[in-house]
């Protein structure tokens, strides 16, 4: 099977980028022919299309890449095969996916959601991104990862959780600054680390997230640092703390997650959507039930969503937009990591050995190419 993976190329530090590459190498690896290719790619797209004439392009986005990563294939006589994560809620395009003979979605919550705003998603299979279990991993050399807490500001005797995202309140942050409140009458150990990119959403959240902790009384217990890691310092980063939490608010996926639990890490997060299929509650990890689900009513499109016009659209039936962790259980299972060092280091051995077995990016390129060649009739 010959194939094209259309994702940003060279890439870049963010998931996409990450997921398409890893797919790429992981077809590679099983020895399959396939080149990567920014989907932008102009001369070079088409290139890789005239010359090496694929069977199928692989696209690495979601609904709204429509016209780039389906559309653009099928002018050339190629088959693609969309592998997209759900971005709130699927505005437009749904006769096209419908029509598709195969699409991936990067959990199950996904297609549901896909099936929920009215694609047809029988063609639809869920499928988990890989990533590398070689470099996400348990990290001996404690020399460089003290090191890190020591440029944090964690003390010895400390116990650091960490989040990361592109901000951190999309990631439950608010949730757990009011669990980690409750934590600290009876367990004042801990320093907390919230990790964004450095990005206007987080920056309008950063007044929020500063005046919530000053009203719990934990200002001087949680760091907010900022920047573009690369992925050779991630793991030192991940290494460097005892629990990671991510208690959603709307996750298709989770693959810092899955990247911490890779590095020998317990996750605390949601019940629901990816964590929830990526994470084995109280074996790897705690998934905290939904306490809140935020409705929307009406939603804004525009020309780029592949409508005529900017217009309002308003829903016969509300759509869930976003979740609230029940901030209760994120305390309780907070308090037991952070306390219990055996119970942590269990679950973190727990948490690697899951992430081999089920994400390493060679095995979910395997069964990519697989379901492919059996749903495509492809020999």
């Amino acid at each position: 099977m010959r194939s094209v993976v259309l994702y940003a190329h060279p890439p870049e530090p963010d998931g996409l980028s990450i997921q398409g590459h890893f797919l790429w190498k992981g077809l590679l690896e099983n020895h399959y022919d396939s080149w990567p290719c920014n989907p932008e790619g102009g001369l070079q797209k088409e290139f890789w299309y005239k010359n090496f004439k694929p069977e199928v392009a692989y696209g690495i986005g979601y609904w709204g890449n429509t016209p780039l990563l389906v559309h653009d294939p099928l002018k050339y006589g190629i088959t693609p095969v969309p592998w997209f994560n759900a971005d709130g809620w699927v505005a437009n395009y749904h006769d096209d996916l419908s029509k598709l003979p195969l699409m991936f979605t990067t959990s199950e919550w996904v297609r549901q959601t896909y099936k929920r705003d009215g694609v047809d998603v029988k063609n639809m299979v869920p499928m988990h991104i890989g990533i590398d279990t070689d470099n996400y991993r348990p990290i001996k050399d404690m020399i460089s990862v003290n090191k890190v807490r020591e440029l944090l500001g964690i003390q010895p005797h400390e116990k650091m959780l960490l989040t990361v995202g592109g901000d951190v309140t999309s990631k439950g942050a608010q949730e757990m600054f009011k669990a980690l409140a409750k934590v600290n009458e009876d367990f004042k150990d801990w320093k907390y680390i919230c990790k964004s990119w450095p990005s206007d959403c987080a920056h309008q959240w950063h007044d929020e997230e500063s005046k919530l902790i000053e009203e719990l009384g934990i200002k001087d217990k949680v760091k907010f640092i900022e920047g573009s890691f690369s992925s050779e310092f991630m793991p030192y980063l991940l290494n460097a703390a005892d629990v990671y939490c991510a208690p959603s608010r709307l996750e298709g996926f989770g693959m810092i997650q899955v990247e911490a639990m890779s590095c020998g890490k317990p996750v605390i997060s949601i019940n629901h959507m990816g964590p929830s299929e990526t994470i084995i509650n109280g074996k790897t990890g705690f998934l905290a039930k939904v306490a809140e689900k935020v409705m929307l009513e009406q939603e804004w499109v525009y020309p780029w969503m592949g409508f005529p016009e900017k217009q309002i659209i308003k829903f016969e039936e509300g759509k869930v937009f976003g979740y609230r962790a029940d901030v209760e259980e994120l305390t309780k299972f907070t308090t037991e990591l952070l306390t219990n060092d055996t119970l942590r280091e269990e679950m973190g051995k727990n948490a690697r050995q899951h992430a081999i077995n089920s994400f390493d990016y060679k095995f979910i390129a395997r069964k990519v190419a697989e379901v492919t060649k059996d749903k495509l009739g492809i020999i």
